[in-house]
């Protein structure tokens, strides 16, 4: 081994950031773009490598990279003990085994073979699990598996030695998708608490958590409040950060943030301003989409970018941030939207037709809504009166473009039967994603106030009432008059012109 490579092989023992850098460019092509936040993290898995830190949480916005400096734990982690045995776990099968294909095929490179002469076993060696071979015998054990996966018979760790043996690395333990669900929050941190933590060679084998923050119970939560034993540390880095954060930060990493960048006029900036600019965060913080194309409302940027979820309860939309009018002014079109129940029982939901505007103040007006508990021969009766009642030529409101209805059940019949005599065209819409999740992607267009109530009318009352008693769990009564609102808002303030035209 020359002396630079001795070099190299020293400073990828010491520090967990030089090692990333090192084995990212020979396999990306280029170089590693390492932020101050970077450097934290790393220090951070160094501190509990040393044994200085016993169990860690890490919150971090989403595209921090975070999953990068996890994955070269275990090469790195092998590097410095080749009987190491590791538990890498997520919500994703497929991060999981992408996670071991990257670590495996850091290990068999040359350069990393130039420094430390480990053999992957010929005995095990898939996505799910593969081992290091000394001495020919496997000691070092690398296993991966999503959150639902079986870990049983799997160790983090080994009882044999001292010093730092490997450990459980959680990577996003909880889908977003899944983050409004009850049951599936409870099934995340029960897994955590009865396997995760039976996973442990030995007490002190440490547990990397990485994840954003997803709702006020999500398991950093868990973690936190103490349902799992053992000394833990949490560190949270939100995506803009201002001079009161950044003096909570390590001195060394205080140092390393840089302060002449832009702000705004709260004195916030990007936590990582060649990626994410302040003009896209703060776009985000207001509701909009991410890189990807996907809506981030306020509760989700708040959550996940902030690390800051609020409670969500009985107040998912208040009335006080609807706006209001006296008369309805100039608009550019309306539509119909309706949601049709499938049965009439008492208990059952309503059917609901609801009228709106886009005005050109780039509001959604909703001019007026009609409900009732009607059978298909009265419902196809109150479709056609509605449209009739507000398909009249007054050009100052804008023409009325088209009746909108979810495409099932009772609505399917509706579709098929008043497409053929109805005045306008009729859509049909697809609800693909579940309510709560509809509702945070717009709740924000809400609390701008841009969603507008007419100050009196027979309607608003149990409109009012059933909004503000929208529940996170879905326990209220009904969300009958709330999904054509949902619907009426994509159409009007969430969706390009072009795309409805």
């Amino acid at each position: 081994m020359d002396l630079q490579t001795q070099v190299e092989k020293k400073l990828c023992e010491d520090e967990h950031l030089y090692f990333t850098r090192r084995f990212f460019k020979p396999r990306m092509g280029f170089k590693f773009m390492v932020n101050w936040h970077h450097q934290y993290v790393a220090w951070l898995i160094d501190e509990v490598i040393k044994g200085n830190i016993a169990n860690l949480v890490i919150n971090v916005p989403p595209g921090a990279g975070k999953t990068e400096l996890t994955t070269n734990l275990i090469p790195r982690g092998l590097a410095l003990n080749a009987r190491s045995r590791f538990l890498y776990l997520s919500f994703s099968q497929s991060l999981v085994e992408g996670v071991s294909d990257t670590a495996r095929d850091i290990v068999k490179s040359k350069d990393f073979q130039a420094m430390w002469n480990l053999q992957v076993s010929n005995s095990t060696d898939s996505k799910k699990e593969w081992k290091i071979t000394v001495d020919d015998y496997d000691v070092g054990h690398i296993y991966v598996a999503s959150m639902g996966g079986q870990v049983t018979g799997r160790r983090a760790g080994t009882l044999a030695e001292e010093g730092f043996t490997g450990c459980i690395i959680i990577d996003d333990p909880l889908k977003p998708e899944d983050v409004f669900s009850k049951i599936k929050r409870d099934s995340a941190n029960r897994k955590i608490l009865n396997t995760v933590n039976s996973r442990k060679a030995k007490s002190d084998t440490p547990i990397i958590m990485i994840m954003q923050r997803l709702h006020v119970e999500d398991p950093t939560h868990f973690v936190m409040t103490g349902n799992l034993p053992g000394d833990w540390e949490q560190v949270s880095i939100p995506a803009l950060i201002d001079d009161a954060y950044i003096n909570t930060l390590p001195e060394h990493i205080q140092k390393l943030v840089p302060r002449d960048v832009e702000r705004d006029e709260k004195g916030r900036q990007s936590y990582w301003p060649q990626k994410e600019t302040l003009k896209s965060l703060l776009q985000l913080e207001k509701g909009g989409q991410d890189k990807e194309g996907a809506t981030v409302s306020r509760y989700t940027f708040s959550s996940q970018y902030m690390q800051q979820p609020k409670k969500l309860g009985g107040d998912l939309i208040k009335a006080e941030w609807f706006g209001t009018y006296k008369e309805l002014p100039p608009l550019q079109w309306r539509a119909i939207w309706a949601d049709t129940a499938q049965k009439t029982k008492e208990h059952n939901d309503y059917s609901v037709f609801l009228c709106g505007g886009l005005g050109y103040d780039d509001k959604f007006y909703i001019i007026d809504v009609r409900r009732g508990k009607w059978l298909a021969p009265e419902l196809i009766q109150e479709a056609e009166l509605f449209i009739k009642k507000h398909h009249v030529d007054t050009p100052a409101l804008g023409a009325l473009r088209y009746m909108a209805i979810e495409d099932k059940a009772s609505g399917t019949t509706l579709i098929q039967t008043i497409s053929r005599t109805a005045s306008i065209p009729i859509r049909a819409i697809q609800r693909n994603t579940d309510k709560l999740t509809r509702t945070m992607d717009v709740q924000f267009y809400v609390e701008d106030g841009r969603v507008m109530l007419p100050v009196d009318a027979p309607w608003l009352s149990p409109y009012v009432e059933e909004v503000e008693g929208l529940t996170a769990d879905m326990t209220h009564d009904h969300d009958d008059q709330w999904d054509p609102t949902i619907d009426g808002i994509n159409d009007t303030l969430a969706t390009p012109p072009s795309l409805l035209d």
